[in-house]
Formats: structure tokens, sequence, C-alpha cells
């Protein structure tokens, strides 16, 4: 197969969960296939991050991309300027002629047999009728976040402009669904809702995927009895806002028991609001990027995960489980991931429950251990990149002959 993937940033530096998931989904790919990899460059890039590029694609093109840095004056006058727009912001942003001439000017270019449109975003650089097999790689549902971050917003600003982004998103996301021949979700819970909200039926399922060998218990490394990990890119709404969430309703709720319990919160760029937090409260450490995660996951003797808005499935679960680490989640944070409660993930969405579940795992650390195998079980039995790639794969090899018996007859 020759494949034009279509993204809106270089994956390199692989920080985040969407990344991971292309870098490793890429990676398989580019055995048997042609990857030509189209996406902006962003000033940040740096000239190590595009030639790592050849780690997942055969052929590298870019597009020049200028965006405001986040609470900055641009920032701001960007989200003010949108208010205008038919388009929500998270889409207006990428936007581009650039990108759209880049677009055509590859296909005319090349004899390919598929594009892949990876999340919902560079969707807006195509047309109607995109005249090669399609397929549009669906992390999340889009809308689905977005409308709960309006259900969780406090305060009516604040309610209404998550009101607005949620109702322009689920408007563009119902479009460009049907732009594709074919939809590919990350869960089963993605795929029925996109099929009840938007009346789109072609739609495949892959599922999420580790890597257990490197997400390995740490031999050498005991953990630290009392302390709490969160991991994921801390410039991600959703993430910021299980945080403060966790911070302020449920910690206090657990410390009353346990005086030496800690949080460390791992991820890229907090915000200003987050680490202001932290300078207030000793119990939590903030640590930005990290070049890797895996030593503050081995001295956790839990892993949170308080998400009340997120989307899609979340990789942080699968890659704790791995590393033989007990998990205790909202149902929004584990969902689409097909954990047990009670087996292998210990859930709960009330602040005080969720408390008691953490401080259950703390206190009794049988229990604890319990649970931390039957999820590291769990993941190598079933959940490996391999098997997600060769899934993939099919797919497009399905989605490929099914557009050419289409034309054909």
């Amino acid at each position: 197969m020759r494949i034009l993937w279509l993204k809106t940033e270089i994956l390199h530096p692989i920080d985040k969960g969407g990344k991971i998931r292309t870098y490793e989904t890429l990676k398989y790919l580019k055995r048997d296939h042609h990857i030509t990899y189209l996406s902006f460059r962003q000033p940040g890039d740096s000239r190590e991050s595009l030639d790592q590029a050849a780690e997942y694609a055969n052929r590298l093109i870019t597009v020049p991309l200028e965006s405001a840095r986040r609470y900055s004056a641009a920032f701001y006058a960007e989200l003010s300027a949108n208010l205008a727009s038919a388009l929500p912001y998270a889409i207006q942003k990428y936007r581009s002629d650039e990108m759209k001439s880049a677009f055509q000017r590859t296909v005319d270019e090349g004899e390919y047999d598929l594009v892949v449109s990876d999340f919902l975003t560079p969707s807006v650089n195509l047309v109607e009728r995109i005249g090669l097999a399609s397929v549009l790689f669906q992390h999340n549902v889009e809308s689905q976040i977005w409308e709960r971050h309006y259900q969780n917003a406090a305060g009516p600003i604040k309610k209404a402009y998550f009101y607005g982004q949620f109702r322009k998103m689920a408007r563009f996301e119902g479009r460009a669904l049907r732009k594709f021949d074919a939809i590919i979700a990350v869960s089963e819970s993605d795929r029925q809702t996109m099929a009840s909200k938007f009346g789109v039926s072609r739609i495949y399922r892959v599922p999420t995927g580790v890597d257990i060998e490197y997400f390995r218990p740490a031999v050498n490394e005991r953990p630290k009895p009392r302390e709490l990990v969160f991991t994921g890119s801390m410039d991600y709404l959703p993430n910021e806002d299980a945080i403060i969430y966790f911070a302020e309703a449920i910690l206090p709720r657990i410390s009353v028991a346990l005086e030496d319990l800690s949080l460390t919160v791992v991820g890229r760029n907090p915000s200003s609001r987050l680490l202001a937090l932290s300078r207030a409260n000793p119990r939590l450490t903030v640590t930005g990027a990290v070049p890797d995660i895996r030593p503050y996951l081995a001295r956790a003797a839990c892993v949170v995960v308080p998400i009340r808005i997120g989307g899609g499935t979340r990789l942080k679960i699968f890659e704790a489980m791995s590393m033989a680490k007990p998990v205790v989640s909202t149902t929004v944070g584990a969902e689409g991931l097909p954990v047990s409660d009670g087996i292998d993930i210990l859930l709960a969405d009330d602040p005080e429950e969720f408390a008691q579940r953490v401080n259950h795992v703390l206190t009794n650390v049988e229990a604890g251990n319990r649970i931390a195998e039957q999820g590291r079980a769990l993941v190598t039995r079933e959940f490996t990149w391999e098997a997600a790639g060769a899934e993939f794969a099919r797919i497009c090899g399905e989605i490929i002959s099914s557009e050419r018996e289409s034309k054909a007859a």
C-alpha cells in the first residue's frame, strides 16, 4: 500500500497519547508499506525531530504553521475572534490554504492507494470529495470532549464559551465524518457514539496497545508507600482539569488519614495555575516535561486517573498496568478500555469514593498488588502494539479493495 498520512504535528518528541498511538501504528505499517507523512511544521520543531520522521515515514512533507502560545495575549485574541466563526477554535487554527495546496500537489504527484486523516483536525483542509480511498483515524469523539468541558465548567462565562465550542464541533464533526470512506475508532464505546450521534455506519475499531517490554515492572526500585502519580501532557485541558479537581476535591480527603501522602504530576507544559497550586500545596509536585516517565511510575504506590472530560482511550492506564501498578480511575478515565472494576482496576466518580479507593490501595498492600498483577496480566495477554498495528493494516487493505471494487462496478 502507498499511504498518504495527514497530521497537524511532527511526532517527536513522542510525549502524549495521540503521538504514541500514531507512532506505533506507523512503525508497524512502514515495515511493508510506503508512508508519506504530510504535516505542519511549527517554530519549535527541531532539525532532529524532523530527521527522526524516518522512523515512521518513507517521505516527510511539511508546511509551516505559526500558532499563538497558549495563554498569551495573541491566544486570547484568537479565542475572541473565533466567536464569529462557524468553526470551533481547535479546528480553525489549522485551516491553511498552503496545506490544501500541498495536499493536492502531493496527490497529483504520487499514485496513492489511501489517504489517512490522523485526528479530525487535518480534515479541515480536505475537499468534500477526496478522490482517493480515505480513512479518518478518530482517536476521540471530539464533540464529546467539548460537551464534557461544558458540563463541568464553573461559572456562566466559561459554560457559555464551552457550549458554543461544543455545538460548533458537533456540526463540524458530523460533516467531516461523511467525507471519508471509513472511520477507525479506538474503542467500542467511541464506535457506538459516532454511529448513533452522526449516523455513520462504516466504523472499524482498533484496540489500544502498550509496549510491554518498555513498560516493565521495576526490579530495583521499591515504590514509595504514600506516593500517588499522574502522567499526561499538562497542556491538554482534560488533564489539567483532572489534576485541579483531584487536588481540590479528593487529595484533602485522603490526607486526613494519611499525613505523609504526596501526589506527583508528570507531564509537559503545566499551566501557571497548576504551578501556583503546587507552590501552595506541599503535597503536590509538578515536574513538567521529563525524558522518561518510567522512574516516576516505578516509585508510585498508586496511579490515579481522575479524568472528567476526556475521550478516546487513556494510554496512561495501560502503561501503568504494564508496570504492575494499581490504578484508580474515574469511569470516564477508563472509558473504552476493557477493564473490570475490582479486578484489574478500581473505578470511582464521587470524590469521597475515589478517596476511599485510593486509601484502600495505600493501606492494604496485598489488595493493591492483586489489582496490579491482574492489570499486568491483562495488557500482556491482549494489548500489544503488534496486534493493534496488524489490525490497522488489515482494515486499510479492506477499505482499498472495497473502493476499487466499487469503482470497477
